[in-house]
């Protein structure tokens, strides 16, 4: 007998359907960014693949018309779910004037667009951590009901930025949900280089809030442990530290090559845990979704990418008179 699972954590076929095409989309956005930055037609890819499950089970957790987020590079999942579109997403891989992140100024991965909450981040990595504790104080100061999501990877977890944001906001019981998506590799720095702890959520007890790793593979389990953490927050019970233990299935990055730091043996085996794969089965298992659901859902994203990035593609750039544009204030004087 099949375990409906995604009932017992409170979620319906809808809800898990619609989790998978978010995931699925990641993923395939993903592939197409991958082919198009070896054609040379982009310039930088830093992928979600592997990760899916994580980005796409916590997001599911929150609001997404209350609640702020505040990603790190690596979260396509999250900001599908919260809003982007693709031709977002393409626009801001091909650095078009029309990019809503940056209007074309940053790289990929710098996520940000003021009408889904979702807020920008800077290249430093694990600077969105504080922010997204300042914005939790702001709002329990003004007495507002949104709860802050934040992700980073586990090497961020080291940064001093990651220390002093999860202290104050344990302090302050803010409602912010601390979210570190460990794939094992800070670029080429494996996990047990990292920590001298056994997990990142060791250290949550440091900072006075509950602490929980879960299967990074797995975004029921994931949308569980969130949901229970966002609900808490509302409720005016503080943060939590979310690690999810997954695999980063590419390189670092377009411009890494990860052959010197890890082995064939090593991808390929993490490779066989593959997140969209492994829901897609359980989803099949228990009649949510059937080989013809799942074939028109790739066609029906085939169109949209393939739309998205001929939009893209043949958009104008932004004007070079632009470059300064809302880099400083009172342009006019003062």
């Amino acid at each position: 007998m099949v375990v409906n699972r995604h009932k017992e954590a409170g979620l319906t076929d809808e809800q898990v359907l619609s989790m998978y095409e978010k995931m699925l989309l990641a993923r395939r956005i993903d592939e197409r960014m991958w082919l198009l930055n070896r054609a040379g037609k982009i310039p930088f890819v830093i992928s979600c693949q592997g990760q899916e499950a994580a980005q796409v089970g916590s997001a599911f957790a929150f609001d997404n018309e209350k609640d702020y987020i505040l990603p790190y590079y690596r979260d396509l999942g999250v900001v599908l779910t919260f809003g982007m579109t693709t031709k977002d997403i393409m626009l801001s891989g091909f650095a078009k004037a029309e990019d809503p992140n940056s209007g074309g100024r940053q790289m990929p991965g710098h996520f940000g667009q003021k009408k889904n909450r979702i807020v920008t981040g800077s290249s430093p990595v694990t600077t969105q951590v504080p922010h997204a504790v300042g914005i939790a104080l702001a709002g329990k100061i003004e007495k507002k009901d949104f709860v802050t999501y934040v992700s980073f990877g586990e090497g961020s977890s080291n940064q001093g930025d990651f220390h002093e944001g999860a202290n104050f906001a344990g302090v302050h019981k803010l409602p912010v949900i601390f979210v570190c998506e460990n794939n094992k590799y800070a670029i080429s720095v494996p996990i047990e280089k990292q920590l001298a702890c056994v997990n990142v959520s060791d250290r949550a007890i440091g900072y006075g809030m509950p602490g929980y790793t879960v299967d990074g593979n797995d975004p029921i389990e994931v949308y569980r442990v969130t949901k229970e953490a966002v609900d808490r927050a509302r409720k005016g019970e503080g943060p939590t530290l979310i690690e999810t233990v997954s695999y980063r299935l590419t390189p670092h990055s377009s411009d890494d090559d990860d052959r010197p730091y890890r082995t064939r043996e090593e991808v390929k085996e993490a490779k066989a845990k593959d997140p969209v794969i492994t829901f897609k089965e359980y989803l099949v298992s228990v009649g949510v979704l059937t080989e013809e659901k799942d074939k028109e859902m790739n066609d029906k994203m085939t169109v949209i990418i393939d739309e998205a990035t001929e939009y893209a593609e043949n958009a104008p750039y932004a004007n070079p008179e632009d470059a300064l544009k809302y880099v400083y204030g009172n342009e006019g004087g003062n």
